[in-house]
């Protein structure tokens, strides 16, 4: 991607900065609702974000809306706070902190599996001891007897890259590449998706960046550039996206802030 895009999202994220927009009391809790909502309506959840925002501090559920979808919430809620507990730890990244991860956001939906490889507990955080498809006529995963050795392979890696990367693009760019080689693993039989975008925010909290969303609406490009990358074997379709959707993710706060000191007061009698 041309490099004026990175050049565009550094100006943005020096105005997001200088706005005090992330120093807004709340400004931290509500966008981390926001950002959990999108993620989990990507897996097919209906939430919205005032349905999230009424679950987290009223305890109230969605009238009409299945409970799996309120678990899903409020289990990716407790793995977020754990992910952000533990950057300011600086935890290394391991299988086995993926996996407490995983099983954090599969707590209460996640459940034993028995298949012909043994059996395993999706809740937690177990990696899968079978094959798995993306969907009718998808792609099928890697065999599920690679798996341990390819996540210690790619936590090996990203140890080594987080140490290396030190401008802005290189750590936005180094948090995409675990994204899409971790759902490229698909190390369960659940909760990929979820963990590879928690995985990925957890590099930025790591470096104190803008933890950026993926937007439920942009689901279908989302989920064809992870193909596209998966396919050819090249990360570029997965980089280009992503880096819009940063741009996107920063211009829309800066505006929504813009917006709304824009409003004046006016009594309403």
């Amino acid at each position: 991607m041309d490099k004026n895009i990175w050049q565009e999202i550094e100006e943005l994220y020096r105005e997001f900065q200088k706005l005090g927009i992330s120093q807004s009391v709340g400004y931290e809790k509500y966008y981390l609702y926001s950002l959990i909502t999108h993620s989990t309506a990507i897996e097919g959840s209906t939430l919205t974000e005032m349905d999230t925002q009424l679950l987290f501090d009223e305890g109230v559920t969605a009238k009409g809306k299945p409970l799996v979808y309120h678990l899903m919430n409020d289990d990716l809620k407790k793995a977020y706070e754990l992910a952000k507990e533990e950057s300011e730890q600086g935890a290394v990244i391991t299988p086995a902190f993926l996996q407490k991860l995983n099983a954090t956001l599969m707590r209460t939906t996640g459940s034993v599996h028995h298949v012909m490889g043994g059996s395993f507990d999706s809740s937690k955080g177990e990696f899968r001891l079978c094959g798995v498809t993306a969907g009718v006529g998808g792609r099928s995963y890697m065999s599920y007897q690679k798996v341990p050795a390819k996540m210690e392979e790619l936590c090996s890696i990203l140890q080594e890259k987080q140490k290396a990367a030190g401008t802005f693009r290189e750590q936005y760019e180094l948090s995409f590449n675990a994204h899409l080689n971790l759902a490229t693993i698909h190390p369960w039989v659940d909760g990929n998706g979820r963990t590879a975008r928690l995985l990925m925010n957890y590099i930025q909290f790591c470096y104190h960046l803008f933890p950026m969303k993926i937007f439920k609406e942009d689901r279908a490009d989302y989920i064809l550039s992870l193909r596209q990358s998966q396919d050819d074997e090249v990360n570029r379709p997965f980089l280009d996206f992503m880096t819009m959707q940063l741009k996107k993710s920063l211009s829309l706060e800066i505006e929504k802030y813009n917006a709304t000191r824009k409003k004046g007061f006016g009594f309403m009698f």
